[in-house]
């Protein structure tokens, strides 16, 4: 490698390597910036236990938890943007790493953009503040499964143990009360099919469930802000 190649900050392997990760996981990490920012889409059906169609366009969980792991322990990077676009997907998959995320030292800022349905609404509330544009939307609904189910007592006991775990997520990471947000799970006058709520920008800022209606340009002067603000998590 000549001195040439090295005066851009990054070699050539840095550069494959950078280019893989974001052609096979969505993420980014941008280098010539105010801060060293980790870019990290969620997008798709969040795939778990279960492989999908490769009709389905997927975010791996097991592909994301490493990921974010690099984050928090990675001395140079100094925040983490999660932009959200995503159908729900796997319940305990997705809870996960909200609790993931939500556990984390570095700074970090949530965007929805398009939609940032049902499991997604954790991800959405599970970073220190959180964004979504206008047009973006959230559909809240109770916990669903597909395949076979017992028709047992049990079956139901499950369900509602695993909608607690959610409301509770989510109520201790937002500003929305538990009673709305039970409220809008159980609506029966909004979906046709289904019951629960769609609500959109404004109506998640208003509700608490998202903290600001805003642009990328907004997340990541938040994001930016947070980093100048936040006591270093290393000491030099």
């Amino acid at each position: 490698m000549t001195d040439e190649s090295k005066k851009g900050g990054n070699t050539a392997e840095e550069l494959l390597e950078e280019a893989e990760l974001a052609r096979e996981n969505g993420q980014s990490v941008t280098k010539n910036s105010r801060h060293l920012i980790h870019c990290l889409s969620v997008i798709g059906q969040i795939e778990g236990h279960y492989v999908l169609s490769e009709q389905n366009k997927t975010t791996k969980y097991e592909h994301i938890i490493p990921a974010l792991v690099a984050v928090e322990q990675d001395r140079s990077v100094e925040g983490l943007l999660i932009i959200l676009n995503t159908v729900g997907g796997d319940v305990e998959a997705g809870l996960a790493l909200a609790e993931i995320i939500a556990g984390m030292k570095t700074p970090t800022v949530s965007l929805v953009v398009g939609g940032g349905h049902s499991i997604g609404v954790p991800l959405a509330v599970s970073a220190k503040r959180s964004f979504i544009v206008p047009t973006a939307s959230m559909t809240i609904h109770p916990v669903r499964m597909n395949g076979t189910v017992l028709g047992v007592p049990q079956t139901l006991s499950y369900f509602d143990r695993m909608q607690d775990r959610i409301i509770s997520f989510v109520t201790r990471n937002s500003r929305i009360s538990e009673e709305e947000l039970r409220r809008l799970t159980m609506n029966t006058g909004e979906l046709v099919l289904d019951v629960g709520s769609v609500v959109e920008g404004k109506k998640a800022v208003e509700l608490g469930l998202i903290d600001s209606l805003g642009s990328l340009g907004d997340a990541l002067d938040s994001l930016y802000d947070m980093i100048e603000n936040t006591e270093k998590r290393y000491a030099d």
